[in-house]
């Protein structure tokens, strides 16, 4: 990696003290103003203070916004949210009579990074009162949910981010039972993610902002702008979304900014020279989770070595530049969006997309970094980099940011079944979805479906997120099966399509299967003594000249297999007719014939 010096910014300086007294960062606090404010921006408030200022902004814009509570943590705390509105849009139903798009903007699902809590304040007081994008919220209606992670907010302390500039305090990464919300859009077990979704099925925002703080290296640049549908989801969708994102970029590199369109962790850890690798995420976080709905989903992250004002400013401009964009263009998108559904409907039998991965092709880039060292520590035994913050420099590194598919399969010509044993585990996370499906009424005999049976299945070594992932190889293949009544159909014929592919391809990053909701199908429960297996055995190669031909030859050609006295008894047991025919059987089913 080639280095060069780079002359300090004073430009970026000079502005800084304007664009802080337009943020409102500068002086006394207004009225509506935050703990963020009165301090300076040292400190930021309590939970509190977001129910207070959300019956405070209702009570100073009575025609502009009202304050609605949309669940409970599992500690009892509200989960407080302001639907803003200056044309009196308060129900999602009007905002759908009147064709108004819904900017859902949601602060602190990591509650440590809480910058999008006190600028959507600022934000949202300034708007309503003219000091910027005026009139932008007569275009669109806006709804602000402060903090996501109520409970990790107020587990509250000082250097619950230890990389972190600023605040004094704050929360902390996830919720009183230990769930990290940006992993659980698509599994939902949370019971702050099961609100947020409800929250999502009755506004159907057009766009969600997600609003965090990044971990990382020291650095210039203060802050990415991710949005999808870009790389993925619906290709006449994608265009808007990459106007969505570099407008957002644009009016923050006028602002001072450094913005990047991609996330900003090197490809090695605390390597600089590795460079960059963009990327589209699986559906368990924000940005991965929209664009499956045919909605844009944004990550903003700004950069956490930045001190507090610095990151709440930019945080500001963000929302700022965000609710303008969709002042001007929202209709059209909301019409576009609209239209994406429609064209969803009739994917069926098209290839989609179910995971992504960056090809290794890459390219040159400039990046603002500073000096740095790597040597051997001491403690660790491993190199650790240091960065010199006052030496900044160029810095030339590979950025990958081809995109392509990973895993790809055909939509089913009609739909997914679910037997009736599953059937009320798997629709209580497609409500949540707003998936539709119906339950047979009748029982079905010797239906024509696909069936996957995993030839490999691999269990996680340990927990994650409360579960024991899985992982499985195999192929779907047609065979006929009884499913009773009360089993499940679920037709492809949904503007949700891409999600629900997400949720029961067994092979995609965040099925159900993968989460280990199906781990049973995939665990013998019935076995034979060996003694019996011994019988079993001689009793099959005495009756079959072909099975003990085969045994012969896989004695003969596979070590391992010769060795293992298990795998050698089991070779007869899968062939007896006590083995279990649902092991290793996936309990969903893909149907391309119309159901009758």
């Amino acid at each position: 990696m080639r280095l060069s010096r780079l002359p300090l910014p004073t430009v970026r300086h000079a502005l800084l003290l304007p664009l802080l007294a337009l943020a409102g960062l500068a002086g006394a606090a207004p009225p509506l103003g935050t703990e963020a404010e009165r301090s300076s921006y040292l400190r930021t408030g309590r939970y509190e203070e977001v129910g207070r200022l959300c019956q405070a902004f209702q009570q100073h814009f009575p025609r502009a916004v009202r304050c609605t509570r949309f669940g409970s943590t599992p500690e009892g705390r509200p989960m407080w949210a302001l639907v803003v509105s200056q044309k009196g849009v308060f129900s999602p139903a009007e905002a759908r009579r009147r064709g108004l798009p819904v900017t859902l903007i949601q602060g602190g699902i990591h509650a440590g990074e809480i910058d999008g809590k006190d600028a959507g304040f600022l934000a949202l007081r300034q708007v309503l009162e003219g000091q910027a994008a005026p009139g932008a919220l007569k275009r669109q209606v806006l709804v602000f949910v402060p903090v996501f992670n109520v409970d990790g907010h107020e587990r509250f302390g000082a250097w619950n981010r230890p990389n972190q500039r600023g605040p004094e305090a704050m929360g902390w990464r996830t919720t009183a039972e230990n769930y990290n919300l940006n992993r659980d859009y698509a599994k939902a077990d949370a019971p702050e993610m099961q609100a947020m979704l409800r929250l999502v099925q009755a506004w159907d925002p057009l766009a969600t902002i997600d609003l965090h703080v990044t971990d990382g290296a020291q650095f210039e640049h203060d802050v990415s702008i991710q949005v999808e549908p870009v790389h993925a989801g619906d290709e006449a969708l994608r265009a808007s979304g990459q106007r969505l994102r570099d407008g957002v970029i644009e009016a923050l590199a006028a602002q001072g900014s450094l913005p990047q369109p991609f996330y900003m962790s090197f490809e090695k850890m605390d390597d600089p020279a590795s460079g960059f690798a963009d990327g589209v995420p699986p559906p368990r976080f924000s940005t991965g989770y929209f664009w499956l709905r045919n909605r844009f989903g944004m990550l903003v992250e700004t950069h956490s070595w930045k001190d507090y004002p610095t990151r709440v400013r930019i945080t500001r401009n963000t929302v700022v530049a965000t609710l303008a964009l969709m002042a001007r263009h929202g209709a059209d998108w909301l019409a576009q969006a609209r239209a994406a559904d429609a064209r969803a409907m009739r994917l069926a039998g098209r290839e989609q997309p179910l995971a992504f991965e960056t090809s290794p092709k890459q390219r040159m880039i400039d990046f603002r970094g500073y000096a740095y060292t790597r040597t051997p520590s001491d403690i660790s035994g491993a190199l650790m980099t240091r960065y010199d913050e006052h030496r900044p420099e160029i810095w030339h590194v590979p950025l990958r940011d081809e995109i392509v598919p990973a895993l790809s399969l055909p939509v089913p010509g009609a739909g997914y079944l679910v037997p009736a044993a599953h059937a009320e585990a798997v629709a209580a996370r497609l409500r949540l979805h707003g998936l539709r499906f119906e339950r047979l009424a009748a029982a079905r005999p010797a239906l024509p479906v696909q069936v996957f049976r995993a030839e490999q299945a691999r269990f996680g070594a340990q927990s994650v997120e409360g579960h024991q992932r899985l992982e499985v190889k195999g192929q779907w293949r047609p065979e006929p099966r009884d499913l009773p009544a009360g089993s499940l159909f679920v037709p492809a014929a949904q503007p949700g399509v891409r999600l629900l592919m997400a949720l029961l391809e067994p092979q995609a990053p965040d099925s159900l299967l993968a989460w280990g909701f199906f781990n049973n199908a995939f665990e013998t429960k019935e076995y034979m003594e060996d003694y019996v297996a011994e019988d079993v055995a001689r009793a099959q190669l005495a009756a079959d000249p072909q099975l003990a031909a085969e045994f012969q030859r896989r004695l003969a050609e596979d070590a391992a297999f010769a060795a293992d006295p298990h795998a050698r008894l089991a070779f007869f047991a899968r062939r007896h007719t006590s083995w279990d025919e649902r092991y290793r059987l996936y309990p969903v089913m893909r149907l391309d014939q119309p159901l009758r």
